[in-house]
């Protein structure tokens, strides 16, 4: 029988061989840092790195460091088998040109491998204006694909059967208008909103914070991404109607703890927002996903991921009474970091892209893009599309590392990294409530301030030399630049120009007006305009229509004035 002074005797004796251990590896790190030439080691977010990790630096319980994927709270993975049950989505963004240079890239793309496609806009149909207006001028196809109307997306898609592919979109501001082609081209297929896979990014917060690609102001905009959350829970049950994005918060300058909380606050105020709606966080939780960006610091990548799934899961389940295990699991893609390519020697960046590629894969992404090296030059050629591809697909079937899932499970520097960004997560999340939350954080300029204040301090780490850019400001070279061959894309602007003519010339225009009056009286009162967007879509109303009967209602967004 044990007594208490048997638990004593142990205890003390667990106690001095704590000490112990914690006096040696004192010791070591001071014979490291006496004979080392970098006595002190920094992330790319600036933390300090010790020489050494070991079990003392992990902060989690033991239930934690024996945790298996698939298991709450699902640091190591969301699903048991891994990538033995299914390997992650190879996606490559693609869009450029018209709807037709797009679709022969769709096609090309799937021809060689891909198993996703992921879609590029350009910037008028980002901000929500037709090619034809004027303030498209020069801009039509130019950083992505020009969609105007049904009828673009109709040729976007064609040939493409789109119930058997997953489709990304990236965009934001216009996002349910956009989707309401997508689901309307579709049907033109045969194909019903049921059936469809795939993510519409529709993450309006990061827009405010980063990006800028915006349309209405903020509480509008919020509903109408819960109208996108209520109608695709029904209608469309294999679709993610959001994709919360850090990748665009991290290009911008933030750090990785940045990244993850700033992120994760979005996603709880969709939740809220959501629920405040009257949705059960159960009937819409399952269809969030996430979108991270794969930076340079291989581990501390790793480590964010993992921290991610934590944090998402352990705040659904205790702070959001989540009933479902499917809302708990945070699905996320991954892009390798567009901010890390350089145009001096861009060879490179092939090598930069496989790096991070593997961090995502290590950190248990389900969906992956992988840049191409010639991106900060110019559109991706299809030679470097295709080794980009190329990259995903060595990582998958050449090196075992998608054999097993989280190897690095357990590490002791992984795992302290993990502890560590999960802390400083939780630290600014305190600091957005302090400000009033997500919503009032923007208003005040409070996340731009933060962002640009990173922004500025790694610029000035580049300049100084204290970050080694490799080709940029160390191991420079003079050889001659390498030749890229630019894509060359048609006259867009006045393709784009005679398509709406032809569809405003062709439509029923008296039913398009009525349908955008109803469409505004929608937007008016508090009910769904989903429904009435999608009515719209399929009488070939155009994208600004759309806009601009919205924001006869809701106004439009204009950015204060921070500085």
């Amino acid at each position: 029988m044990t007594t208490m002074r048997d638990l004593s005797d142990t205890i003390s004796a667990q106690q001095a061989e704590l000490e112990r251990l914690r006096e040696e590896v004192a010791r070591w790190r001071r014979a490291y840092e006496r004979g080392s030439k970098r006595d002190i080691a920094f992330s790319n977010s600036e933390k300090e790195v010790e020489p050494l990790y070991t079990a003392l630096d992990q902060t989690e319980s033991e239930a934690a460091r024996t945790e298996v994927p698939g298991t709450y709270p699902y640091t190591r993975g969301i699903h048991p088998t891994g990538y033995r049950g299914k390997l992650w989505t190879m996606r490559q963004f693609a869009g450029f040109g018209s709807a037709t240079d797009t679709n022969a890239r769709f096609k090309f793309l799937l021809a060689h491998g891909q198993t996703g496609l992921s879609t590029a806009f350009d910037f008028p149909t980002l901000m929500g204006y037709d090619s034809d207006h004027p303030r498209s001028e020069g801009e039509v196809g130019k950083t992505g694909v020009a969609i105007s109307s049904l009828a673009d997306m109709e040729v976007l898609f064609g040939g493409i059967p789109m119930g058997d592919v997953s489709t990304s979109m990236t965009i934001n501001g216009p996002a349910i208008i956009i989707w309401a082609f997508y689901v309307a081209a579709a049907e033109k297929q045969g194909v019903a909103s049921e059936q469809l896979r795939g993510t519409i990014q529709n993450d309006i917060l990061k827009e405010y914070m980063a990006q800028h690609a915006w349309c209405f102001p903020i509480e509008p905009a919020l509903r109408l991404i819960v109208d996108c959350f209520e109608w695709g829970a029904t209608h469309a049950p294999l679709w993610n109607t959001i994709s919360i994005s850090g990748y665009h918060i991290r290009e911008a300058g933030a750090t990785a703890a940045q990244e993850l909380a700033f992120t994760l606050a979005d996603g709880f105020e969709y939740v809220e927002h959501g629920v405040a709606r009257g949705l059960s966080v159960d009937d819409f939780a399952p269809r969030l996903s996430f979108f991270w960006d794969i930076h340079n610091d291989f581990f501390e990548e790793i480590a964010k991921l993992r921290a991610a799934r934590r944090i998402w899961a352990r705040h659904m389940k205790e702070r959001y009474g989540a009933k479902s295990a499917k809302s708990l699991l945070m699905r996320f893609h991954s892009q390798t970091a567009g901010v890390t390519l350089t145009a001096q020697q861009p060879m490179n960046n092939i090598v930069r892209v496989a790096y991070q590629a593997m961090a995502a894969v290590l950190g248990g992404t389900q969906s992956l893009h992988t840049n191409s090296m010639d991106e900060t030059l110019a559109l991706p050629t299809e030679e470097a599309v295709q080794v980009a591809l190329r990259t995903q697909q060595l990582l998958a079937f050449e090196t075992g590392v998608p054999n097993v899932m989280d190897p690095l499970g357990g590490s002791y520097y992984v795992e302290a990294l993990t502890d560590q960004l999960e802390a400083e997560a939780e630290a600014i999340f305190a600091e957005i409530e302090a400000v009033g939350g997500v919503v009032a954080g923007l208003e005040q300029g409070w996340f731009q301030r933060k962002i640009h204040e990173s922004a500025a301090r790694q610029q000035w780490e580049i300049e100084q030399r204290r970050r080694i850019v490799v080709g940029v400001n160390e191991f420079e070279t003079q050889e001659r630049a390498l030749e890229i061959p630019t894509l060359r894309i048609g006259d867009v602007a006045r393709e784009q120009a005679e398509r709406l003519a032809a569809v405003r010339a062709q439509r029923d225009n008296a039913a398009c007006e009525a349908l955008l009056a109803r469409l505004k009286e929608a937007a008016r009162g508090t009910e769904n305009v989903f429904p009435h967007i999608l009515e719209c879509a399929r009488t070939y109303c155009t994208l600004y229509e759309i806009r601009r009967a919205l924001e006869d209602v809701f106004g439009a967004y204009r950015e204060p004035v921070f500085f």
